[in-house]
């Protein structure tokens, strides 16, 4: 049974919650002031609570401050009929889950107050953060145990001791820089500089002068000497991320530092010795580009003495609630507040998603998850359109058996991903609801399935003539190769 707690000083809306709510999985209880209602919390714990803004007393944005000082779990519905954009800013600011307008629509009050209750609920399922990672995987804020990390670990430890040149390999977003942060904080070199220089991100004709400084007057703007990264990071470390973008002189000028020590300087002929070591770093096969004739062959074995290949997170799954934890403690110590949990259901989605933009892509999911939470958790329903999307439906968590202990969970899982594809539906005038998701689950059944038509009519829920039907009505056959 769920408790809803209503504090409001009109009688006529006590009277009215009462009808509207008068159901046997409803107890409701009221309370004519926010004193009242501070009294009653402790003693009834209610699931969720329904409160005015203006009443006697207290009003409800300090009733609610004090709520949250009591139980900062608690879900609060605040109501009015003197609506303003600054009390609903204040409201949302200081945690309520919504906010309402009277007079009510009963169908949108009732279809709020029934997402309130599920977060509750969820909110008492949910995982509780507990540290799951040693106190040195935060402070590199590399997180991982799966096996292809833990080789990556292993070579950050055999490189550091060393001068070696690394280069690291992976995708965007898998943390390359940090793979290179790593080595530089366990080397030699940790008390000299660390200089990072995205070689992608600067014009080609700027970035020589960038890395090895230009003479006054060697071209058009240059009104005066400058030092380049190469000369700033005597002693230390320099990373040159996206080294593969890299133009064929400066390839040549980098290919001299690794050989010799020494560079000179755009519109310069006085030889400069340096002591740098380099990591770099690059998002693209090296090996093509060579055989291209796009990247030096030299350079690239000179680069090539340490490789490191960071994989990508879609092919460490295991690590990815672990990385949600560390998100979820780190931002929490960035605003100074407790940190918070995650719902299992939504926890399984984020380890199916597929994550193209890898670990990157992963944090700002968190990040905003956090943002658009209403409680201390984050649900499924506070996970972006992207991670709910067409391309995770099959994949998605299955609701359970619906006399099983988690079919609650399920069926809202289900409801979540209808709304979603509702939102869809609105974009694209021309997608049609039913017939699209109809022949993505007879697809990925049948994948499931490995072609198996009686196994998967049975998954279905349908008999084979019907599997057969609907075979033949999506042109499956094309895509499936099915006999």
């Amino acid at each position: 049974m769920s408790k809803l707690l209503l504090i409001d000083d009109e009688a006529d809306v006590q009277y009215s919650f009462q009808r509207i709510f008068s159901s046997p999985e409803i107890e409701l209880t009221t309370a004519s002031s926010g004193e009242e209602g501070l009294e009653l919390i402790p003693k009834f714990k209610p699931d969720l609570v329904l409160m005015d803004i203006r009443m006697g007393g207290i009003n409800g944005l300090e009733t609610l401050r004090r709520i949250r000082k009591l139980d900062n779990k608690q879900l609060v519905i605040l109501m009015t009929a003197y609506g303003t954009t600054q009390t609903a800013i204040e409201a949302m600011k200081l945690g309520a889950y919504d906010y309402l307008l009277k007079p009510f629509d009963v169908p949108k009050l009732k279809e709020l107050v029934g997402k309130a209750l599920k977060a509750a609920h969820d909110m008492r399922q949910v995982v509780s953060y507990q540290p799951l990672l040693e106190k040195e995987d935060y402070e590199l804020g590399i997180v991982g145990r799966s096996e292809a990390m833990q080789q990556v670990f292993k070579l950050i430890g055999q490189v550091a001791g060393t001068d070696a040149t690394a280069l690291v390999t992976g995708e965007s977003g898998t943390g390359k820089e940090l793979v290179a942060r790593a080595i530089y904080h366990h080397s030699d070199r940790s008390a000299q500089p660390f200089l990072a220089v995205n070689c992608a991100a600067i014009p080609e004709q700027l970035l020589e002068s960038e890395l090895f400084g230009h003479e006054r007057g060697s071209f058009t703007g240059a009104t005066m000497q400058r030092v380049g990264k190469f000369e700033q990071c005597q002693g230390g470390t320099i990373f040159l991320d996206e080294i593969g973008d890299m133009t064929p002189t400066t390839q040549t000028k980098i290919l001299r530092v690794l050989q010799s020590g020494t560079f000179e300087r755009v519109g310069g002929n006085q030889p400069i010795k340096v002591d740098v070591r380099v990591i770099a770093a690059t998002n693209k096969p090296l090996e093509e580009a060579v055989a291209a004739r796009q990247f030096r062959e030299d350079l690239f074995y000179r680069l090539n003495v340490v490789r490191i290949q960071i994989p990508p997170l879609r092919e460490r799954r295991d690590d990815v609630r672990l990385l949600v934890n560390y998100f979820l403690k780190r931002f929490a110590r960035e605003q100074q507040t407790a940190p918070k949990s995650i719902s299992n259901s939504a926890s399984k989605l984020l380890e199916q998603y597929h994550w193209p933009g890898n670990v990157r892509e992963l944090e700002n999911v968190v990040r905003r998850a956090l943002v658009v939470a209403k409680g201390d958790a984050i649900l499924l329903g506070d996970l972006p359109p992207e991670i709910l999307g067409p391309g995770t439906i099959a994949g998605a968590s299955p609701a359970a058996d619906p006399a099983g202990p988690n079919a609650t969970e399920g069926a809202a899982d289900i409801a979540s991903l209808t709304r979603r594809l509702f939102q869809w539906a609105r974009k694209d005038p021309k997608m049609k609801i039913i017939p699209a998701v109809e022949r993505e689950l007879v697809i990925q059944c049948l994948k499931e399935t490995a072609g198996n038509q009686v196994q998967a009519a049975k998954m279905l829920g349908i008999t084979r003539a019907t599997l057969r039907k609907r075979i033949e009505k999506f042109g499956i056959q094309r895509d499936l190769n099915i006999q």
